[in-house]
């Protein structure tokens, strides 16, 4: 029986993010991490001693000279996209962190490089993975709610003035590309899309700015209406503290699902099936894999290292990863419209269209 020979790997961005890809890939069926790239010597050596990688300082050479098969990028988002045109013109697979850019024509960029090379393109939306998603998933699309009247997210986290001050980009419009919507909320977005389908038009507010020296929003709300006619509220902060559970919650004529990071809290349907009971018995008390409200360090690695494991399969298949550039690309398209709404005062702005 002939053995896949495991994908040799890099990670762009020696930062805390950067951490996280390189412990997934470690700890990842049938990947290989292999080198490292950052712009300061002695932190990208530092980077890689502990992980007992090459360290590299120029993108040029870290593509050619490390041998990659693939490579992460937890860049700062809005650097994401010098780095994955590179790596696709070199016929390497290139994984993203969330959001794979900050605007929808970086995006599209990006998944035109990909394509266009003939190389995978994948985006870290680990929540997709957790098996609360994929039951909810499921059930929706068993007709189990019946017509979805109301979707819903929620996520009120703490961040305090340090974690902005950490770093020059944090914070700004052109490389984190945007606040608690885009950087941490992303993740309740791609949930809400997932389950509820794609939305259509959507009016949205900034609150008030509990931060210093940022450009961006750390109080949103927004109201939506999806294209199957259900409206719903989006809530998105970093003031809160402490930081409460991300909340997801689709409602319909036949029942409502609520899933409060990895555990379900509401399974209500009009007509109940055997297997209900197990599971609101086995979800609804929480596991390691989430966190992350009040403590970005706080959260879970296991999602990360399915996202590897998934696009590994994607390359030696060559099928498309669960998340694909153009699904990680829907998510910014929303959130696109929302603060092009929250720049007119709230004025609806239609969503566009997927091609």
């Amino acid at each position: 029986m002939m053995v896949e020979r495991a994908i040799r790997f890099g990670v762009a961005g020696p930062g805390s993010i950067g951490h996280s890809h390189c412990q997934a890939i470690q700890e990842a069926s049938g990947a290989e991490l292999v080198a490292v790239l950052g712009r300061d010597t002695e932190k990208t050596k530092g980077f890689a001693f502990t992980y007992g990688i090459m360290p590299y300082t120029d993108l040029d050479q870290f593509l050619t000279a490390a041998r990659l098969d693939a490579l992460t990028i937890a860049t700062p988002s809005g650097a994401h996209l010098e780095i994955a045109v590179k790596a696709a013109q070199r016929g390497i697979h290139v994984l993203c962190e969330k959001p794979i850019e900050t605007t929808s024509t970086k995006s599209s960029a990006m998944i035109k490089a990909c394509r266009e090379a003939g190389v995978q393109l994948g985006v870290f939306f680990q929540a997709r993975f957790d098996p609360c998603t994929i039951l909810a998933k499921q059930a929706i699309e068993d007709g189990r709610l019946g017509k979805i009247l109301l979707a819903s997210c929620q996520m009120r986290w703490a961040r305090d003035q340090a974690y902005y001050d950490s770093a020059p980009w944090r914070g700004t419009w052109e490389l984190d590309g945007g606040g608690c919507l885009m950087n941490q909320g992303i993740h309740s977005i791609d949930l809400l899309l997932h389950l509820a389908g794609d939305a259509l038009a959507v009016s949205a507010f900034q609150g008030p700015l509990t931060h210093q020296r940022i450009e961006v929003e750390d109080n949103l709300c927004a109201t939506v209406r999806f294209a199957n006619g259900a409206i719903g509220t989006i809530e998105t902060s970093t003031s809160c503290n402490p930081g409460l559970p991300r909340r997801v919650e689709i409602s319909g004529e036949k029942g409502t699902i609520c899933i409060e990071d990895n555990r379900i809290v509401r399974w209500q349907f009009a007509e109940t099936l055997p297997e209900d009971t197990e599971i609101r018995r086995r979800y609804t008390a929480a596991s390691d894999s989430a966190g992350g409200a009040s403590d970005p360090k706080a959260i879970g690695l296991s999602g990360h290292r399915q996202v590897v494991e998934d696009f590994v399969t994607s390359i030696q298949t060559a099928t498309a990863p669960c998340v694909s550039g153009e699904e990680g690309k829907r998510s910014v398209d929303f959130i696109c419209s929302v603060y092009e709404s929250m720049r007119q005062g709230g004025l609806v702005v239609n969503i566009p269209r997927r091609s």
